[in-house]
């Protein structure tokens, strides 16, 4: 049976010569995996060009629920970019969140909260001409609520170390395991939560801050998702914002 969706793109793998699978977030079915074919014919009704990382695409496919691929029979872009592919610095943060949520993101249902999330946020760093510096670490705090993630704020004072694996603030070190931040990481990451996309550019943090909060969320996400690795574009998005 043919059936239209939206979906973001979240990571293209070589399937053979004249196939790719690509994983995508739907709005419809949460994470599936569909079979593209590869060709260069001008007028292919499903062109590989269009499945960049975090590319919004309506597409239609053949939905066979017996089949674990789904193979799409007609593609077009939802939401055409206008920065996102030409701004380098826009292009490394694309890429890393796309792998970060084909790591995080397993559900193969239906959630039109969370991608209705995603795709304002795509397009809001998409339209934004400055400013966005810290988008991705807002992201990523902001992600951690729809995968039941989202650290308990209440109670930090200053001072404060942050319990990665209780996520929480406590005033003490842990003494029964290792998986906590310093007091003055603590400080950034409670700094960072109060931010969003709007409001983010008033908060004052260099290049070493920046760095250090993406390498204690990676390591947040770590502790709490199964099998999730260290992202290979991980050190891409750091030396390019260094």
């Amino acid at each position: 049976m043919l059936q239209k969706t939206v979906g973001i793109v979240l990571h293209v793998l070589k399937y053979n010569d004249t196939s790719n699978i690509v994983e995508v977030y739907t709005e419809q079915l949460g994470r599936a995996s569909f079979l593209i074919s590869v060709s260069r014919a001008k007028k292919s009704s499903v062109k590989a060009s269009l499945f960049q990382p975090l590319a919004i695409v309506e597409f239609e496919f053949d939905n066979r629920p017996s089949l674990s691929l789904h193979r799409i029979k007609e593609a077009r872009t939802y939401l055409p970019f206008v920065s996102i592919p030409y701004d380098p610095y826009k292009s490394a943060i694309a890429l890393f969140l796309a792998e970060f949520l084909y790591r995080s993101i397993r559900e193969e249902i239906e959630n039109h909260s969370l991608f209705a999330y995603l795709c304002y946020s795509i397009s809001w760093l998409d339209e934004q001409k400055e400013a966005f510096a810290n988008f991705h670490l807002v992201f990523l705090m902001r992600l951690s609520r729809f995968l039941g993630l989202y650290p308990n704020l209440e109670g930090y004072e200053e001072g404060d170390y942050f319990d990665m694996q209780n996520a929480c603030f406590v005033h003490t070190q842990p003494q029964q395991h290792s998986f906590y931040i310093e007091p003055s990481d603590s400080l950034r990451l409670a700094k960072l939560m109060r931010m969003n996309y709007e409001t983010m550019h008033l908060f004052s943090m260099n290049r070493a801050e920046r760095t250090r909060c993406l390498v204690v969320i990676n390591e947040y996400y770590r502790l709490h998702l199964p099998d999730f690795p260290v992202l290979k574009s991980l050190s891409i998005l750091q030396e390019l914002f260094n």
